[in-house]
């Protein structure tokens, strides 16, 4: 059975890395097609790959579909995982303004769906008044949201047990793959998951969330009372380990008291790899109807 809710009713400092000719190209094809974009926002140890088939869903159904990477992101997990480096040193501010560098390339207000740490740059986003709808998937916490459950700093502890690594870029092993993405999948699917879309990761965007609540200048922060936000819909696995279901209920308490809608939908026995695992269809299909409802 599916839970779900509804109310009814900043930048970082850095400066966005260029944009890629890739998604220059994206961008390009979006204006001249007339559709409404929908922008794709991957999260931590994930590249735009991981919205292939959503990328193709969402096109059949009449849409734009742009996936930029985060700054600086290879082409192939093959790529990714001969040259790790290049994901070093990404903040959650540079990722959020690469994003609405993106955006401002765009004739039309996007919809923008993010999973993960994209959750969380979606609802920047949003926060900036950037998006016409929004879909934050398992999103990592910002600044206000407190529940740290133990099952979230143990997926994290790859990161945060080294602090050398806040300027490193971190691969998980498949046993932590497993734990923080797979870990209501069969053993087979987690492997293939692994092996297909498992790359690097930027160590400081995991310790900018671990002290979000410390640092009151932190770039981890979303405007949740701008009316410009727009509808959002939160989407929750209920057995997420990196992004547990008290994360994602606390964003949305903060989130429904926006005058824009907010929903949020809590799927059972559905984990951090709802959106690459045999499951997806589900999930994207879910998405696609709230950005239909808000559509202009």
């Amino acid at each position: 059975m599916i839970s779900s809710r509804t109310n009814g009713n900043d930048s970082g400092d850095r400066t966005a890395d260029a944009v890629s000719q890739n998604t220059t190209e994206q961008v390009d094809k979006a204006n001249a097609s007339g559709r409404t974009p929908v922008v794709f926002v991957h999260g931590l140890w994930l590249l735009p790959s991981s919205w292939d088939r959503w990328v193709a869903l969402f096109d059949q159904a009449g849409y734009a579909p742009v996936s930029p990477g985060w700054p600086d992101d290879p082409e192939t997990v093959e790529e990714a995982k001969a040259h790790p480096e290049v994901f070093a040193r990404k903040s959650v501010g540079q990722i959020a303004n690469h994003y609405a560098e993106v955006i401002g390339g765009l004739k039309k207000k996007p919809a923008v769906i993010g999973h993960s740490f994209g959750g969380l740059i979606t609802q920047i986003i949003a926060g900036r008044g950037l998006s016409g709808v929004s879909v934050a998937i398992d999103p990592a916490p910002f600044r206000g949201v407190l529940p740290l459950p133990i099952s979230a700093l143990k997926a994290a502890s790859p990161v945060l047990g080294n602090p050398a690594n806040r300027n490193r870029a971190v691969p998980l092993t498949f046993e932590q793959f497993r734990y923080g993405f797979a870990n209501v999948v069969g053993e087979d699917e987690a492997k293939e998951l692994f092996e297909t879309f498992a790359v690097p990761g930027s160590g400081e965007t995991v310790f900018q969330a671990a002290a979000e609540n410390l640092n009151p200048w932190t770039e981890a922060k979303v405007d949740t009372k701008n009316p410009e936000r727009g509808p959002l819909l939160i989407i929750e696995g209920a057995k997420d380990h990196t992004v547990p279901l008290a994360v994602a209920e606390a964003a949305y308490q903060k989130q429904k008291r926006n005058p824009g809608v907010t929903e949020i939908v809590e799927l059972p026995d559905r984990g951090h790899s709802l959106v690459i695992d045999a499951g997806w269809r589900d999930v994207a299909d879910m998405a696609l109807a709230f950005v239909k409802r808000f559509e202009k």
